[in-house]
């Protein structure tokens, strides 16, 4: 209650949200970047845009951890900020693994289990992309539907990859090298669908501690 009488009685730094709005929709970016195997691009030009988005992501959570350190009065908890930005940091980490992984293992075309996998890692992202917004205008009715929505489409993911890897270890025509390869990458797509959902759950905490 304290905490929220001083919110309201002094003006508060709104560029927190300029902040993680921009890593939003760097994590989108990096999604859309991996999609780039449904038109034919390469893996190493694929992973190169990837790890450049990746790189952007990191200065942004650079500048949030300036931000709190120099910043006494932030729109919501600073620790709520902190998770958020650690969070969408994450997602980029794990698509640029993604990415890597393919470049190392030759994934130049990647099975019809990863393309699922990216579908739903691209609309996942492009939900947080949709739900950080509405945190500036207070919006957490908006919040927390789309972050149902993400974690339906991590639900869908996640059922993919346990089919996938089912297929993986149990078909005696798949060789050893072809299990890693593939398994390497599937994970990585589905660690990132997953911290998508823990992004939609942060947003849902911030929700319910400040509607």
């Amino acid at each position: 209650m304290m905490q929220r009488l001083i919110r309201w009685l002094l003006p508060q730094e709104q560029h927190f949200y300029t902040l993680v709005e921009r890593h939003a929709q760097i994590v989108n970016e990096a999604a859309r970047a991996m999609a780039g195997y449904r038109s034919g691009a390469s893996a190493k030009d694929i992973n190169a845009k990837v790890r450049d988005l990746e790189h952007q992501g990191d200065a942004c959570v650079k500048q949030m951890i300036d931000a709190l350190a120099s910043t006494f009065v932030t729109p919501i908890d600073r620790e709520d900020l902190q998770r958020l930005s650690k969070k969408l940091d994450d997602i980029c980490d794990y698509i640029n693994l993604a990415s890597r992984d393919c470049v190392l293992y030759g994934v130049e075309k990647p099975t019809e289990a990863m393309l699922m996998q990216i579908d739903k890692l691209v609309t996942a992202a492009e939900l947080v992309s949709s739900a950080v917004p509405w945190l500036r205008r207070h919006a957490y009715a908006e919040i927390t539907d789309l972050s149902n929505h993400i974690a339906q489409h991590r639900d869908d993911g996640a059922q993919v990859f346990t089919e996938a890897l089912t297929r993986l270890f149990h078909d005696p025509a798949i060789d050893a090298k072809t299990i890693l390869r593939e398994k390497e990458v599937l994970e990585a797509l589905d660690k990132a669908i997953n911290r998508c959902e823990q992004v939609g759950e942060v947003l849902v905490n911030i929700a319910v501690k400040n509607g």
